[in-house]
């Protein structure tokens, strides 16, 4: 037996309290509503246009489709999804998962970038042939922070500074 011990290193402490504070936010105030938040804790199996089966874990998704689903794997897509930055996975994130959401057609998506304070927000349409694409709806800065808003859950609220909250700490 060919044993390969990796090491691998772990989300820095910044890039999971962004996840922790989007999550707890719209945790609140998705009770008693049939849609959940999830956290970075499960994963998501579809097949991609060439029939390839692939699995993903989102930092953090709102999905309203939760019955079909095997242990902690869902099965049908989430509404929005958002990835939070980090040097070893960026270019996954803005390409092949990026790519993947949007063959499944996924309403939204944000990409956090912990480090620069900002967010990109994606909104899927379809172009003229009827293919989805994935359209930059804006960039959110410190400048424009109060123009944070999750366009297809327009009750949800997190503000640019919930969402950033306590990124500067020292850990």
């Amino acid at each position: 037996m060919d044993l390969q011990i990796l090491d691998m290193a772990g989300a820095r402490p910044e890039h999971s309290t962004v996840i922790v504070n989007f999550v707890s936010a719209i945790r609140k105030q998705l009770l008693n509503s049939t849609c959940f938040v999830f956290s970075d804790n499960v994963q998501y199996r579809w097949k991609t246009e060439d029939g390839e089966e692939k699995t993903v874990i989102p930092d953090a998704s709102i999905n309203c489709r939760t019955k079909v689903r095997k242990g902690n794997t869902f099965l049908d897509i989430p509404r929005f999804v958002m990835e939070v930055l980090s040097p070893s996975t960026e270019n996954y994130d803005r390409g092949e998962k990026k790519e993947l959401y949007r063959q499944q057609e996924i309403d939204e998506y944000w990409i956090a970038d912990w480090n620069k304070k900002q967010v990109e927000i994606y909104n899927l349409d379809y172009d003229k042939n009827g293919e989805p694409q994935y359209y930059l709806w804006n960039i959110i800065k410190e400048e424009n922070k109060n123009e944070l808003k999750i366009i297809h859950f327009p009750n949800l609220e997190i503000t640019f500074d919930e969402l950033f909250a306590e990124v500067d700490l020292e850990y």
